[in-house]
């Protein structure tokens, strides 16, 4: 029998179409990984057994009845712990939520499961979202696949995990400054970070409602294809034909390239290397625009996730990691007329940067800058947890600032991500590049 847990959602989901996967079984044997797996409870924060089954049995009947409702009918997945789910705690990686309990599911949620996805469970995060790095001492960190002693990447830590330890054929996962990005880069998977606005957040524990997204951690880029597909209700984007020949990227100089490590520095000069060998044509890029975007980082993001939570985060600070509380209290200090003319200003700066990029097929950057950081040192050394998490975050939040749709694709080289950014709304094109691309890298 093929190794499921090692097969793409897509490989998967043509089993079952071609009757040589049966989704009960499918599942079980998810179910059973789970179960058996050493740090399942650093994953999983819930497994819904009970309605994974149901979910498979129905994908089970249709599949005999040849009326699936998608090639993904039937294929079993992951949900991190942000997104509503009836009657399963959603506490969004904090012990201030402990005990919510929705009363319906998000709406992407509904989405996947009209369309015959079965729901595994849900996934340890970053508390409340509001960290690159995947080192959650409040509830659980998951592991990295490739360091047992380093974080997987956060916030979508669990998410990534799950993939990448065969816990579930994809995850689904939220971006606000690099969350599916960076676990996806650090596992070695594709991460889709869709353009704001694009796919519902509701249902979704928000952290900043200006760059919330939702996005998919995936083994395939085409599995992020039929994802972003299924999130948000439509069409997945043809594939076929895809090639380099005649793409042009720029290679982001300004910011991107600064203090990148050797291990990451030498796997994205090598995918370089053989992007241009495909054909296609790379060009050196500065963009002024990116450095002052950044200085507004620090007020955008605090101001507005520290104004979602600071009625329940100061009713109980005690039960919140020090360095989590302290980056959300940041926020108290900037007023509103400087909120609003970072606003202002950001609107101004992405206007400059689409202006920019409009000519490119796509901009190029390591994913992240550094390695999967050292779970033990994060927690002893308070300037190391701050420097690797301003620096783990940083590449990944140009695209978040700028409005950008961006992709993350291994390189081969393990815990670094070769991305790709295009304009607002780009994903299809960006899938496109992303495919031609994939085959090349590993």
């Amino acid at each position: 029998m093929l190794n499921w847990q090692e097969m793409s959602a897509a490989a998967l989901g043509r089993g079952i179409e071609r009757g040589e996967i049966d989704p009960v079984a499918l599942t079980q044997a998810y179910l059973g990984a789970i179960e058996s797996h050493d740090a399942k409870d650093r994953i999983y924060s819930a497994v819904t057994k009970e309605r994974a089954l149901a979910e498979a049995q129905a994908a089970a009947e249709r599949a005999r009845a040849d009326q699936r409702l998608s090639l993904l009918d039937g294929v079993p997945i992951s949900w991190k712990d942000l997104f509503d789910s009836a009657h399963v705690a959603t506490e969004a990686g904090s012990e201030l939520l402990k005990g919510r309990v929705p009363t319906q599911d998000a709406e992407v949620l509904a989405n996947a499961t009209a369309l015959g996805l079965v729901c595994l469970g849900k996934t340890h995060m970053s508390e409340l979202a509001f960290s690159g790095l995947g080192l959650n001492p409040i509830t659980a960190t998951p592991p990295c696949v490739n360091d047992p002693d380093a974080v997987p990447g956060g916030s979508s830590s669990g998410a990534g995990a799950s993939v990448a330890f065969g816990l579930a054929a994809a995850g689904i996962g939220s971006d606000t400054g690099g969350s599916v990005r960076i676990p996806a880069a650090w596992n070695d998977l594709v991460g889709l970070k869709t353009t704001a606005g694009r796919i519902s957040t509701k249902g979704v524990v928000p952290l900043c409602r200006s760059f919330d997204t939702v996005g998919p951690l995936t083994r395939t880029v085409e599995d992020a294809a039929l994802f972003l597909a299924v999130l948000e209700g439509g069409r997945p984007v043809d594939l076929r034909g895809a090639s380099l020949k005649g793409a042009r990227f720029a290679v982001l100089e300004t910011m991107a390239l600064d203090q990148v490590r050797e291990a990451p520095m030498a796997a994205f000069e090598r995918a370089l290397h053989r992007l241009q060998d495909a054909g296609a044509t790379l060009e050196f890029l500065r963009a002024d625009e990116v450095v002052e975007a950044m200085d507004l980082a620090g007020p955008l993001y605090t101001v507005e996730a520290y104004g979602e939570w600071e009625a329940t985060i100061e009713a109980a600070p005690d039960k919140m990691f020090d360095q989590i509380l302290e980056r959300f209290r940041a926020g108290a200090g900037v007023t509103g007329p400087q909120f609003t003319q970072a606003w202002t200003k950001l609107h101004a700066l992405r206007a400059t940067w689409e202006a920019r990029i409009a000519g490119y097929d796509a901009v190029l950057m390591p994913t992240t800058p550094i390695l999967p950081p050292n779970l033990e040192r994060l927690m002893t050394d308070q300037e190391y947890y701050v420097t690797e998490n301003l620096l783990g975050l940083r590449n990944t939040r140009i695209g978040n600032l700028m409005g950008s749709a961006a992709i993350t694709l291994p390189t081969g080289v393990p815990s670094c991500g070769l991305m790709m950014l295009g304009q607002a709304g780009s994903e299809e094109r960006l899938l496109r590049l992303a495919a031609a691309a994939e085959f090349l890298l590993p």
